[in-house]
């Protein structure tokens, strides 16, 4: 049975989720990146109009769109909003490999049965997306996980672009050899130099000038410029770690503002374990001093926890074992259930123990009244 891969690409992730969360935002430039020292994590279609686009200077992007609406960016709602999809997408093939938040192969291969030819799956599963979520995605169906990547790019927004078995080749002819992935800057210019602008110009020469030329790289290009590639669609294990961190507005030293940013931390990363339902034994911080750079320091508990409490409390333990010779202009916080080395918990097994259990009860309460009023409808005090 001929092999059908499915790549789905979400059209303009960050920004869309924004626009269906917020409808008085649809049809405007908007721009998830609002910190005037950082760089845009996202543009919505609107924005892109005006040139702005993802890692651009925030300080530029407001030149060229003056009129964006620049937000901060929620990190744990667009992994809300990836998980939600993701299992739309299993819904139609138990074989799903997410390759990010916002995109993934798919194994379509005999799904035809249930769901008709790849063309009419691929439309079903854009509806059911849109239905449940508000949002849109692209797709491209191929033999091969490369030539599906590139069809989901062709027709952005809501494309539906598939590549048959027989077309492969006709389809590669007419490829700008820039499209495929691996071919960077230099790459491009020596390509040109030969001639070689669409892919199927690659086909001109033996595989032996393009081994001998580029090594591994020729190969690659001689093999994809034949449209051979992987087709293996790798489900990834379920996540075991969950981190959040934020860039200050300027930097600081002052160990209050660092509490308090990784308290508002262990409540993000606290609320996304539970939403899992997994929990980690490793704490770990990370710290970016204004010289840009970076030192992570860990603790390891005696058992797996996932309350909010205890996740600021180890997280500020391991912060005041570090000396901060510089000001920092970013702090985050993860927690890991990988990680087996570290320092052990300062805390009794037994009192973490009976820490986790009645702290676990407060989430859990705190968890059900912002689930149905909202997140500002119950805050710590040291946070209000």
């Amino acid at each position: 049975m001929p092999k059908r891969v499915m790549h789905i690409d979400m059209d303009a992730f960050f920004t869309s989720v924004e626009q269906a969360d917020d409808p008085s935002l649809r049809g405007r430039p908007v721009i998830v990146g609002q910190d005037a020292r950082g760089v845009v994590s996202a543009a919505s279609y609107e924005a892109r109009a005006f040139g702005v686009h993802s890692a651009m200077p925030v300080v530029q992007a407001r030149r060229l769109c003056p009129q964006g609406v620049f937000l901060p960016g929620r990190m744990r709602r667009y992994g809300e909003a990836s998980r939600q999809v993701m299992a739309v997408f299993s819904r139609f093939s138990p074989v799903v490999e997410q390759a990010s938040v916002d995109e993934a192969y798919v194994d379509i291969t005999g799904t035809e049965l249930l769901f008709g030819p790849s063309g009419q799956l691929a439309r079903a599963l854009q509806d059911a997306v849109a239905a449940e979520t508000g949002l849109s995605c692209s797709i491209g169906v191929a033999p091969v996980k490369f030539l599906a990547k590139i069809a989901s790019d062709f027709r952005k927004p809501r494309g539906v672009t598939v590549i048959e078995d027989a077309s492969v080749m006709d389809f590669l002819s007419a490829l700008p050899v820039s499209k495929i992935p691996g071919v960077g800057g230099r790459t491009l210019e020596a390509l040109l130099r030969l001639g070689v602008r669409l892919a199927g110009d690659i086909r001109r020469y033996p595989e032996e000038f393009w081994r001998e030329r580029y090594g591994v790289v020729g190969e690659t290009l001689w093999e994809r410029a034949h449209g051979r590639g992987s087709d293996v669609v790798r489900p990834h294990r379920e996540a075991k770690s969950s981190g959040a961190e934020n860039t200050f507005a300027e930097d600081t030293a002052d160990r209050g503002v660092l509490a308090a940013w990784l308290l508002s931390q262990a409540e993000r990363v606290g609320r996304d374990l539970r939403r899992q339902g997994v929990s980690g034994r490793t704490v770990t911080i990370k710290l970016k001093f204004e010289d840009f750079k970076t030192l992570t320091r860990s603790k390891t508990l005696s058992h797996a926890i996932n309350a909010d409490e205890i996740i600021y409390r180890t997280a500020l333990d391991i912060l005041s074992g570090v000396e901060l010779p510089r000001r920092l202009r970013l702090i985050g916080l993860s927690v890991s259930g990988f990680s087996r080395g570290g320092q052990r918990a300062s805390l009794a097994p037994d009192r973490l123990q009976e820490l986790s259990e009645r702290y676990g009860r407060l989430d859990g309460a705190v968890d059900a009244i912002r689930d149905k009023f909202g997140k500002a409808a119950i805050k710590r005090g040291k946070l209000a």
